[in-house]
């Protein structure tokens, strides 16, 4: 294997295939092959980018998706990887489109300076966190949508049936349906709407065990990952799961607290215009971890006395709710932010008067 030779990579990912592509220094175009999306093709990959050289760095498309085991397998090696981003519309009408000309794409955009972001890590505390979410927001939304069919059902319902359950609250609606004992006549509609009711009551509290469950397991992790996350005001396990999923496994990939906030799109984009000067929303970043700034702000506006006082203050002085909320999300990413890059518990930080 040639050692004299520095080489920079490039792989386009895909579900069953990864392309991979190789280029030098200087730009030029040396080799391109497909690898499988096994161990042993990641082996091979890696064995098949060093055999040209010594290997600079690897630019990958997908390391969130289809790359990201191999991504684990690049970094266990100590080869840097690198996020490129899918080419626009303009350079793909120019150079056509194939998986070796998006695996050298890859290559020459690290090369160029073009993609220099790395990637979020995937082997640790936050990627658990990120697999346990997914369980829990589908348990949620379909809890949601067997209350649904639960109330749905009750609308339509015989009256003897109807009447009798139209007026109880969503846990006491469970708590009598579970107990219930629908009767065998199934021909007859009262006595199927009541079965139905149970077994949907039976599914609604099952789903509400396994979120309490995952409640559980996600705040143990979350302690573990960013001690003294929790204990900011408004911070849940479901707004801290998300936000240390959108940091990553390695939040110091983040230049600054600046970043961060880019990241969750709550860093103010100007707005300015003649003798009009302001900011406004972004509505670029991540979206579910702008949801989870959002939430935040929500609660602390309503249970936090130094979020409330704020509020009061810049109401006053003319501010419009829309940009009191851009500039406590701003607040809450910079102070978010600091804990996730902190190893060690702290108390929250300071008023947004401060």
């Amino acid at each position: 294997m040639s050692q004299t030779i520095e080489v920079i990579g490039g792989v386009d990912t895909h579900t069953d295939v990864h392309q991979a592509a190789v280029i030098d220094t200087i730009g030029r175009h040396l080799a391109t092959e497909a690898f499988p999306t096994t161990p042993a093709g990641y082996r091979d990959l890696l064995e098949w980018l060093q055999s040209h050289g010594r290997v600079l760095v690897v630019g990958m498309e997908g390391t969130g998706s289809f790359g990201a085991e191999l991504g684990r397998h690049l970094r266990g090696n100590q080869i840097a990887v690198i996020e490129v981003d899918r080419p626009d519309r303009r350079a793909r009408r120019a150079a056509g489109k194939s998986d070796p000309i998006d695996a050298y794409a890859a290559a020459t955009a690290v090369l160029a300076g073009r993609a220099t972001g790395t990637p979020k890590h995937r082997d640790g505390a936050v990627e658990a966190i990120r697999g346990l979410r997914v369980v829990r927001a589908s348990a949620v939304k379909a809890r949601t949508q067997t209350i649904n069919q639960m109330k749905s059902l009750i609308i339509t319902a015989p009256a003897e049936v109807r009447e009798a359950l139209r007026s109880l609250t969503t846990t006491e609606l469970v708590r009598r349906l579970t107990a219930s004992r629908p009767g065998t006549d199934l021909a007859t509609p009262a006595t199927a709407v009541r079965l139905a009711l149970k077994r949907l009551a039976r599914r609604y509290r099952h789903l509400s065990e396994e979120i309490a469950d995952a409640d559980a397991d996600l705040r143990g992790l979350i302690t573990h990952a960013a001690p003294g996350l929790l204990a900011l005001t408004g911070v849940g396990p479901e707004t801290a799961g998300q936000l240390l999923v959108t940091a990553g496994d390695n939040p110091n990939r983040l230049s600054s607290e600046a970043s961060f906030a880019h990241l969750c799109a709550a860093a103010p984009v100007p707005a300015s215009s003649g003798r009009t000067d302001r900011h406004r929303l972004n509505r670029g970043g991540d979206r579910q971890a702008n949801r989870a700034l959002h939430t935040i702000v929500l609660v602390r506006m309503r249970h936090d006395p130094r979020t409330r006082a704020y509020v009061a203050r810049r109401t006053i002085e003319g501010l419009k709710t829309k940009d009191i909320f851009r500039c406590l999300k701003r607040f809450v990413a910079r102070e978010v932010y600091h804990h996730l890059t902190s190893t060690i518990s702290c108390t929250p930080g300071p008023s947004p008067t401060a």
